[in-house]
C-alpha cells in the first residue's frame, strides 16, 4: 500500500465497503462512522486541499453526493436529512490528506453534533449498511428509467 489510504481505496489494494464508483469518483463506508450509512466520496486523482482540487471534479465528488443521498433516502436505511461535509485542513478536522465529501444520515433526534461525534466512532455491519445504500441506488435507478 502507499502513503495515501484513499488512493490505495481507488486502486483497489486497500479494502472498503464500496457503494459507487464512476469515471471521477468512489464512494465508500467510513471506517469510522459517525451514524451508520456514513460515506466518503473521494476524487479517483490524488488532490490532498480543496484548493487544489479542479472545479469540475469537485462538482462530480457533490453530484455523486447528492445521488447517494437521495439513495439513502430510497434505502432500508432512510433519513430525515443530510449532512454534506468537506473537512478541508487540519484546523476543520481533515485527518486524510486526499480531498473527500462526507454524506452524513441524520435522523431527527439523533443528537449527532458535528466535530464532538468525530472522537469517538464505532463501526457498524459494513457489508449490510453498503447493500442497503447499493440497495437504494437500485431503486433510484429504476425510478430515473420510468418516472
Amino acid at each position: 500500500m502507499g502513503s495515501c489510504v484513499f488512493c490505495d481505496i481507488v486502486a483497489g489494494t486497500a479494502p472498503a465497503a464500496r457503494v459507487y464508483e464512476d469515471d471521477d469518483v468512489v464512494a465508500f463506508l467510513d471506517a469510522r462512522p459517525v451514524a451508520n450509512g456514513h460515506v466518503l466520496v473521494v476524487p479517483r486523482e490524488h488532490v490532498s486541499r480543496l484548493e487544489n482540487l479542479d472545479p469540475e471534479l469537485g462538482a462530480s465528488m457533490f453530484r455523486a453526493g447528492q445521488r447517494l443521498a437521495r439513495a439513502l433516502t430510497r434505502s432500508s436505511l432512510p433519513t430525515d436529512g443530510t449532512n454534506l461535509v468537506l473537512n478541508d485542513g487540519r484546523a476543520a478536522f481533515q485527518s486524510v490528506f486526499h480531498a473527500h465529501l462526507h454524506l452524513l444520515p441524520r435522523r431527527k433526534g439523533d443528537r449527532i453534533r458535528l466535530g464532538v461525534g468525530l472522537v469517538r466512532r464505532r463501526a457498524h455491519d459494513p457489508d449490510a449498511t453498503a447493500a442497503a445504500i447499493r440497495a437504494g441506488l437500485d431503486r433510484l435507478a429504476s425510478e430515473e428509467k420510468n418516472p
